[in-house]
């Protein structure tokens, strides 16, 4: 390093809060309109409130948003969304976070147009996950549906099914009730002559990636009624968890499966009856938290697929022809909305560790020859030499029960810094949420926020991660607050032991279930510091009582049934420990979250205060489970690291807006 000596944490860097969301659009789902070939995308709009657009690419380069400023394509089905909309033919569907409609747009029509009801009570039908029948007449899609039209009452258990909808209608037509009689369904996916049906269903209390059944019937769309006759079930089960069923252009059905313990692609050849495309250890899948995810395309070629395969936690993109497995090189780490043009060439969202997301076109060559890759949609020009950025290095490291877990460590980076040779840098710990989740290595502001001002950082892949197979991932079945913790634990104590970082200055921050571990950390152990809960759990009982129906019965798999294991929910449960709890918590929360209610938050911060622990407390009005909003982001950013400065006693170089802290 070059310029100026200063201790950690104390280091000026470009990369400010401002930076982190000024004209960051994150990119959703991607779909190609085979009509004319244009490319359709959603991004999210911090600066805009958190406001998801759409956006089309013409065949010629010209992009331009497709939806008025007065609308937000967001849909609350399972809270989390996903695929909100579909494109056909030019013409958009979507649902509108308003009122959760669903709107059409055409290419003649001057506004956009509400296609069911906007006038039921508020939310009260959400939809998701659609398709368009070949004919262009109904929509196909999920519905969840929060009132009982009969009884004009809320429902008291939320009823999700699969519907068929007038695409063409003018908001008045009753949906009609394709699948239903399962807690949940997902995936309606028509074959190319609309006259099948198949889709994916699991019962409490399974979630989508501990075990799901994928089905298939006739779908007559014809007469006065759409249904569907002679359902079949064709594979899945408990310990079976089936994603991303996908019909070929010849009318073969595909599906993503782990009954080999990776999530490996097959041909559907009738029930339980599967054939693998290519065996691979490796992760095609990533878990269903939303809607749509689409990590393989057929290629039309008997055999043949393209796929984002995950091994070690990073991405790969490959083909897959007559059983074997190619991998293609390209300088990304991170794949996802894989679909394919008309001319055979795939259209994705791709990042890496010195890239944002962008989309890409990949043109492959038969012959072996490295890839052509284009930059359609590129990410924001940051201004930045890339020697601002930290490179992850990905580690593995042993930890409890004779285990291994895995991180992504990026050391302290700034090229115009250095701290003194008797200084170790304090190492931030980062906790992913799911927890059935993973990090992604890819270029993150939020994380060279830190490493930028002189903070080791860690992304744990703890027991119950994905991207590792299912035995991996199983890790944290009865163990959620145990091998969760006991990884964060054993990251940072490797990286102390390596010399990387000061083992009296580590902390540990983490969202939604990355919150819990993080209040488990503090309340359980006394490996950190101080800790940041960004909408964090501290009671799991109430989190079992008082969540949404997708994840009202998570917690069976994770901790145990309740109330059958009430002791162990209060035995887990930070607060309901918190004699042990004595170091510094800074608490951030949406005010509007429906899957971790304020209230979780506020109990902990009014139990610190009056143990006489440090606790800051951070609320957002208007924000929901994860922050859209860029000044809220921001806020969020500065704030935390104003608390780490107090604590670990240096002066942050930005000029931060104090925040009150109670307790001390």
């Amino acid at each position: 390093m070059a310029g100026i000596e200063a201790s950690y944490g104390s280091w000026s860097s470009p990369i400010t809060s401002e930076l982190v969301v000024r004209a960051a659009a994150g990119l959703g789902d991607l779909q190609i309109d085979p009509t004319d070939g244009s490319i359709w995308w959603s991004e999210s709009r911090p600066d805009e409130g958190g406001r998801i657009t759409l956006m089309r690419m013409l065949p010629d380069g010209t992009i331009a948003e497709q939806l008025p400023r007065s609308q937000s394509t967001r849909t609350r089905v399972h809270e989390y969304g996903g695929r909100s909309w579909v494109v056909d033919h030019g013409t958009i569907w979507y649902s509108d976070w308003s009122d959760q409609a669903i709107w059409r747009r055409a290419p003649e029509d001057r506004g956009p147009v509400p296609t069911t009801t906007t006038e039921v009570r508020y939310h009260a039908d959400r939809f998701a996950d659609a398709v368009i029948s070949p004919d262009g007449q109904w929509i196909v899609c999920v519905r969840e549906a929060h009132v009982d039209p009969v009884a004009d009452a809320p429902l008291l258990t939320a009823r999700n099914e699969i519907v068929a909808i007038p695409a063409l209608g003018p908001g008045t037509q009753e949906a009609v009730v394709l699948v239903s009689g399962t807690d949940f369904v997902s995936s309606p996916r028509l074959d190319p002559t609309g006259t099948r049906l198949c889709w994916l269903v699991w019962d409490h209390p399974r979630m989508p990636w501990d075990g799901t059944e994928l089905w298939v019937a006739d779908l007559h769309l014809e007469g006065p009624l759409p249904h569907v006759t002679d359902p079949v079930f064709l594979a899945g089960g408990p310990d079976e968890a089936l994603v991303q069923p996908e019909w070929s252009a010849d009318g073969q059905l595909h599906v993503v499966s782990d009954r080999t313990d990776w999530w490996n692609l097959y041909r559907v050849d009738g029930p339980n009856l599967l054939t693998p495309l290519g065996p691979v250890a490796a992760e095609v899948a990533t878990p269903p938290w939303v809607f749509g995810q689409s990590r393989y395309v057929l290629t039309g070629r008997p055999g043949e697929a393209i796929c984002a395969m995950s091994r070690d936690g990073v991405d790969h993109l490959a083909v897959i022809t007559d059983g074997v497995v190619t991998e293609i090189d390209t300088p990304y780490t991170s794949w996802s909305a894989l679909r394919l043009d008309a001319d055979g060439r795939i259209v994705a969202i791709a990042a890496s560790p010195r890239a944002e997301p962008a989309i890409v076109r990949v043109t492959l060559d038969s012959g072996g020859a490295a890839p052509h890759i284009e930059v359609l949609r590129p990410p924001r020009d940051l201004d930045l030499d890339p020697g601002w950025f930290s490179e992850p290095e990905s580690i593995d490291f042993p930890t409890s029960g004779g285990r291994t877990a895995h991180a992504l460590y990026y050391p302290p980076t700034n090229p115009e810094v250095s701290a003194p040779s008797d200084e170790r840098p304090p190492l931030l710990v980062m906790i992913h949420g799911g927890p059935t989740s993973a990090c992604r290595p890819q270029l993150s502001l939020a994380t060279q926020y830190w490493t930028s001002r002189g903070f080791a950082v860690v992304d744990v892949n703890y027991g119950g991660s994905t991207g590792y197979g299912r035995p991996f991932r199983r890790q944290l079945d009865g163990q959620w607050g145990i091998v969760d913790v006991d990884d964060c634990e054993a990251a940072a104590r490797f990286l102390a032991e390596r010399g990387d970082v000061d083992p009296n200055r580590l902390l540990i921050r983490g969202g939604s279930a990355g919150g819990f571990t993080t209040l488990a950390a503090l309340a359980f152990r006394d490996t950190f510091a101080a800790g940041a809960s960004h909408y964090g759990v501290d009671d799991l009982a109430a989190l079992a009582a008082d969540t949404h129906k997708f994840e009202s019965r998570y917690l069976d798999g994770l901790v145990g049934p309740y109330p059958e294991a009430a002791d162990v929910y209060a035995e887990r449960s930070p607060i309901h420990h918190l004699d042990g709890f004595d170091r510094p918590l800074i608490v951030f929360q949406g005010l509007d979250d429906e899957i971790v209610p304020p209230n979780q938050a506020e109990m902990i911060v009014a139990a610190l205060e009056a143990k006489g622990v440090p606790v800051a407390y951070v609320p957002f009005a208007g924000e929901q489970h994860g922050f859209r909003q860029a000044p809220n982001i921001r806020r969020a950013l500065d704030a935390e690291l104003w608390f780490y400065g107090r604590v670990l006693g240096f002066e942050a170089a930005d000029d931060i807006e104090p925040v009150e802290i109670r307790g001390a």
